[in-house]
């Protein structure tokens, strides 16, 4: 590992700090591209407007005559984080500016795949829906909106996702990635992109009369639930997502948020007051995946519906059973396809470019999950495949998988599907995370495909795991109320969160657990408690750590830790 601190421009530090801002801050922002204090306004104010985003005004027109008409309105969702909040942000978003009849759907993991399918517009259709409107899916559905179109729906997409060479052929698309769509941040999430088509459609029943400054509906109440989903589905956190995040969260604290979310707080065994994006991420997030990994995504979007308490928490304590399952199985899992990555090369030889793993036993709900744990560990973009439990699809695999630095995924499976077109039925996704469909016959061939693309695309140097770092940590810096102050900031994808790194030297250590160590440090001549979660190996007596600062209490008293990140031996 290369542990690499970041650059810091001296400038940017500077026009922070005049503006107020904490040295250590300050530091920690212009680190991360941030120039100057107006970056760092997280007002609804200062969020791109809805009219930069392509299709958002035809959206508007098209749902408020719907809403006029007062047509049946479904909403048809992905089955992850991301697609449940979208879902309930819709869901309660139209019904907030006037829809009447509001219906969602949910595709089934298992029984129907990724996106908006024939069959699935068919049984939208038979609800009696009139206008079907994708959330977080749709932008590569090309037969499912045919088919939409030919039962005589209107189609409104609305994705974030990339799209192919050719577009669905809907009423409307929504989806800052289509061509010409000149909308800056190109990272908002599905729930995000669902949002400001709700923004775009208040501002356009306002134009028409139904509502004014003074009586239209306040949809900031949905930020809880846009936080959640943006963070969930480990976008870019760009300024436009910042401020979306942040406002969420400034809500979620104030306990302003929907019944569901409060209980999954407690469910999770969190505190809405003090939450912070890692709750998002790390707590909440995973409760509602689960749902669409395990059982039904129905569960999860019901849970973010809910105004009832009681309903909430009985929703949320299920959620958190699902999970505890869904941890069970992963574990499990991730043994064996560790065990089948680590037959793939010689003890002491480097892994191949690529990583391909399929057992007949895995569970196709969590082969994601397990895909990053291996992208994690052995640094090397990784598929793990599972086969289908669909009827009829049995010689089918499921395919998910994660990636590293400089190797877009999505694109390196367009080009795999190019060479070896029998190889892949299905697959589509970002840059970080895809999934696929194989044929389990040409599984080898897959394999192959996508170790030769690693190997064109990926030098030594992408190959070596680079840990970028903040530098060395001030020792007057080592507080708990600066530990609190860094906990509440925005952080994420692409917008890392605060990790030092320096020379320390090792006082003691232990194993904790049976897989942790937990260590008594000097940085820079004063005693700190680290400890380093999931590593086992002993650390010489001076040792560079890269490390993240958080509070531990012991008896009452909290103290400054070291969460161990990484080192450089």
């Amino acid at each position: 590992m290369n542990i690499v601190p970041r650059e810091i421009p001296p400038r940017s530090v500077w026009a922070l700090e005049q503006a107020g801002i904490h040295p250590l801050l300050a530091r920690l922002y212009a680190a991360r591209g941030v120039n100057g204090p107006e970056e760092l306004d997280d007002a609804l104010a200062k969020l791109l407007p809805p009219s930069a985003l392509l299709g958002a005004d035809r959206a508007a027109a098209l749902l408020a005559e719907a809403i006029a008409q007062d047509k049946k309105l479904c909403v048809v969702a992905d089955y992850d984080c991301d697609g449940a909040t979208a879902c309930a942000v819709a869901v309660r978003g139209l019904r907030l500016l006037g829809a009447r009849h509001v219906d969602y759907l949910v595709p089934d993991r298992v029984v129907d795949g990724y996106g908006l399918t024939a069959p699935i517009s068919e049984r939208v259709k038979k609800s009696g829906a009139e206008v079907l409107i994708t959330v977080d899916n749709g932008i590569a559905s090309v037969d499912g909106v045919a088919r939409a179109k030919a039962l005589g729906l209107q189609v409104l997409v609305t994705d974030h996702h990339l799209p192919a060479a050719v577009l669905p052929d809907a009423d409307v698309i929504v989806n800052p990635n289509q061509p010409g769509c000149t909308f800056e941040s190109k990272s908002i999430a599905g729930v995000g992109v669902m949002f400001y088509t709700l923004l775009a459609l208040r501002s356009e029943l306002r134009a028409r009369g139904v509502f004014d400054a003074a009586t239209q509906p306040k949809l900031d109440v949905l930020l809880p639930l846009v936080a959640l989903g943006t963070v969930a589905d480990v976008v870019k956190l760009d300024a436009n997502n910042r401020r979306l995040v942040a406002q969420g969260l400034k809500r979620v604290r104030a306990l302003a948020m929907p019944a569901g979310l409060a209980s999954l707080f407690v469910a999770a065994g969190r505190k809405a007051e003090v939450a912070t994006t890692f709750d998002f991420g790390f707590a909440l997030g995973p409760r509602i995946n689960a749902a669409g990994r395990l059982s039904d995504m129905t569960l999860g979007i019901e849970c973010l519906l809910t105004d009832d308490p009681g309903r909430a928490d009985e929703l949320a304590k299920t959620l958190d059973g699902i999970n505890r399952e869904r941890r069970e199985i992963e574990g499990d899992m991730r043994e064996q396809a560790l065990m089948i990555a680590e037959s793939l090369f010689d003890e002491g030889d480097e892994p191949p470019p690529a990583i391909c793993v399929f057992d007949p036993d895995f569970h196709e709900g969590v082969v994601g999950i397990v895909a990053s744990r291996i992208k994690d560990k052995l640094h090397r973009p990784t598929f793990v495949f599972a086969p289908s439990a669909a009827e009829g699809k049995e010689h089918e695999l499921k395919g998910s998988g994660r990636s590293i630095p400089g190797f877009h995924l999505r694109d390196a499976l367009d080009l795999v599907a190019k060479r070896y077109p029998q190889a892949i039925l299905r697959f589509g996704g970002h840059a970080m995370a895809a999934g696929c469909t194989v044929a389990e016959e040409f599984f080898d061939e897959f394999e192959n495909g996508l170790n030769e693309v690693a190997q064109e695309w990926l030098d030594a140097a992408t190959l070596t795991r680079r840990l970028e770092t903040d530098g060395p940590l001030n020792p007057e810096y080592r507080r708990v109320d600066l530990v609190d102050a860094l906990h509440k900031e925005v952080w994420g994808q692409g917008f890392a969160a605060p990790t030092f790194s320096e020379e320390v030297e090792v006082v003691s250590q232990r194993l904790v657990g049976e897989k942790h160590l937990a260590l008594k440090l000097k940085h820079q001549g004063q005693p700190v408690d680290g400890i380093w979660f999931g590593h086992t190996e002993p650390l010489p007596p001076k040792v560079t750590l890269a490390f993240r600062l958080d509070a531990d209490e012991w008896q009452g008293v909290r103290r400054v830790r070291f969460l161990v990140e990484g080192a450089e031996i």
